[in-house]
């Protein structure tokens, strides 16, 4: 199976609503967050929702994480758990994106999520461009799927929120950084914060900016 081409922008373009909507079993969607960033591990989660959460979720006007307020991303992730048929997180750690690379430690935890669903899909709707190598379950790749997939969208969902907890409560061990605020990402005060004190032992020492003379491992 291989890339899925973009449909028209509208409700029908759901591909749970179109493509597979008569498909018998289970489909779910894979998404990550935190590939660009500087500091922390690459997340990504897989969420299987049942057929009547669907439309609950259209009408609530899901969308890609990215594109959703804090409060927001909170309220729909309580939502899809309570409403999802299972959902996992799966992440690859600083040590692994460095030792890996990236994209493979993000395929990386893309599998280890779907690995954990306690009920096994018919089929994986992965975001982007990439198969999971060694998956097995049947998949297909879904250009730009949090904004054609309701199960890709609810896995861009609780991967940011799980994530961003994550940050949270490491920005309380490394205060030098403006974790709290930026979540790993490359701002400005991060990346003067970088020049100033060097990289913690959380950070992607594979990234260029985190490649600094100063080092210090804490």
């Amino acid at each position: 199976m291989g890339e899925i081409k973009p449909a028209s922008w509208d409700n029908s373009s759901w591909l749970e609503f179109s493509t597979y909507s008569n498909m018998q079993g289970a489909v779910g969607g894979v998404d990550e967050v935190g590939r660009g960033a500087l500091f922390g591990p690459v997340v990504a989660a897989a969420v299987i929702l049942p057929v009547d959460a669907l439309s609950i979720l259209m009408l609530d006007n899901i969308k890609d994480s990215k594109k959703l307020s804090s409060s927001r991303r909170t309220k729909l992730a309580q939502k899809i758990a309570t409403l999802a048929v299972d959902w996992r997180i799966g992440y690859a750690t600083t040590a692994e994106i460095d030792e890996l690379n990236i994209l493979q430690a993000t395929l990386l935890a893309m599998k280890r999520a779907v690995l954990k669903l306690r009920i096994k899909p018919e089929l994986c709707l992965i975001d982007g461009n990439q198969l999971v190598k060694n998956l097995p379950i049947p998949q297909e790749t879904v250009v730009k799927g949090d904004e054609r997939s309701l199960n890709i969208a609810a896995a861009s969902i609780m991967a940011k929120v799980w994530r961003d907890d994550l940050l949270q409560r490491l920005a309380l061990k490394y205060s030098l950084y403006d974790l709290e605020k930026n979540k790993g990402y490359g701002s400005p005060r991060h990346l003067l914060a970088l020049q100033k004190y060097g990289p913690s032992s959380l950070h992607r020492r594979s990234f260029r900016p985190c490649q600094t003379i100063l080092d210090f491992r804490f």
